[in-house]
């Protein structure tokens, strides 16, 4: 490879990204913007439930069911209905995502013994939020039986009776369940693919519709020294949006890194390296700006955001999606953040996906070297 001439073809390159402003819109404005709109707006956290309840027993006992209700973090009570039927009105208007009905005689079947089942109706249209709405619920009402079973022992003097199997439950890498902590290094992956993939997709295909192609394939440059000397400026604007990534999620969102910081930078260089590869290889195949640049989103943004373990677990794919979300990078780069970002785990485990994107980058590199020769370069 011939340094001069990728210093060269670098810096005609970067000086033609400072006069664009629409290239340095993509490159810096669109990370900060979706840093931001991911860490605030995505989240899939459950938090006041928004509740109504028709309480057909009104005793003491009912009563202290639904302050208990209302007092807790993970539900609020937003209405007191006279009946079923405007339970169900307030389901349907979407006023209310659960409602909860107490019969008569609810309190009466208790202090009998006998069993006293309540009602509780979940908005199901969402069915991620109906399954953990219902996960609140259910650990809501077993911590009211204990409760009840304790006022009962102790107001007959009674010792307390140890259930005799106690699931201890200690969950590890994201004690608080907060969504946040994995949303934030997954937008890296996000950010990485567009501005490696999406910008160096218009690179080569801008020098065929300004017919300057002609003229370097005319000039003794050789494809290796022509590929690195375009991908060179992004290269290094894409590892700014990394590194203002890692910042903004520190401070913003208070998303702290466990793992080694330079394990993070090597992940992020070799990702960054599928990535332009990738955009140029789409740019030099399509040779139109336009054509390349909804390519790019199609291969490259869209697989990264929706088949690579990010949002959607690849576990409850169709086997064809799971063996497809094998080719895509960012599945690989998304596992490694999780291993550095949650697992506090180095390169001793994470080596085989460090070793499946460094053979991506090889591959896609080849591939261009072998599209560029064929073009006469």
């Amino acid at each position: 490879m011939n340094l001069r001439t990728v210093q060269a073809i670098a810096r005609k390159e970067f000086y033609h990204l400072i006069r664009d402003f629409r290239s340095l819109y993509l490159a810096f404005m669109i990370p900060l913007l979706l840093i931001l709109l991911f860490g605030y707006a995505l989240s899939l956290d459950v938090n006041n439930v928004r509740t109504v309840v028709a309480d057909h027993d009104k005793t003491p006992l009912s009563r202290d069911l639904i302050r208990m209700l209302d007092a807790s973090s993970y539900f609020s009570v937003v209405g007191h209905l006279p009946d079923a039927e405007s339970v169900g009105q307030f389901l349907d208007n979407n006023r209310a995502t659960m409602g909860l009905i107490i019969p008569p005689g609810w309190t009466e079947n208790i202090k009998a013994d006998r069993l006293s089942p309540l009602q509780v109706l979940l908005d199901g249209s969402d069915p991620n939020y109906a399954g953990i709405s219902r996960g609140y619920i259910t650990i809501f009402m077993e911590n009211y039986n204990q409760k009840l079973r304790a006022d009962f022992f102790n107001r007959k003097n009674m010792e307390k009776i140890k259930p005799p199997v106690e699931g201890r439950i200690r969950i590890w890498f994201n004690e608080d369940l907060e969504s946040r902590v994995f949303i934030i290094p997954g937008i890296i992956a996000i950010i990485i693919m567009i501005v490696g993939a999406m910008l160096t997709s218009l690179v080569i295909a801008r020098e065929y519709e300004n017919g300057t192609m002609e003229t370097i394939l005319s000039m003794p440059v050789r494809a290796a020294d022509f590929l690195a000397g375009k991908a060179i400026p992004y290269f290094f604007i894409a590892l700014v949006d990394v590194l203002a990534a890692i910042l903004m999620g520190q401070l913003l969102f208070g998303v702290v890194m466990k793992s080694s910081f330079w394990l993070m930078i090597l992940a992020s260089a070799i990702y960054l390296g599928v990535a332009l590869s990738l955009g140029l290889l789409i740019s030099v195949v399509t040779k139109s700006q336009l054509v390349a640049n909804q390519m790019a989103i199609l291969i490259t943004y869209l697989p990264s955001l929706l088949l690579s373990n990010f949002v959607f677990p690849i576990e409850n794919m169709p086997v064809f999606l799971q063996k497809l979300t094998r080719i895509v990078p960012a599945t690989y780069f998304i596992d490694i953040l999780n291993g550095l970002y949650l697992r506090n785990i180095g390169l001793k485990l994470l080596w085989p996906s460090y070793l499946v994107l460094a053979g991506m980058f090889g591959f896609l590199f080849i591939l261009n070297l072998i599209v560029l020769k064929r073009e006469g370069l």
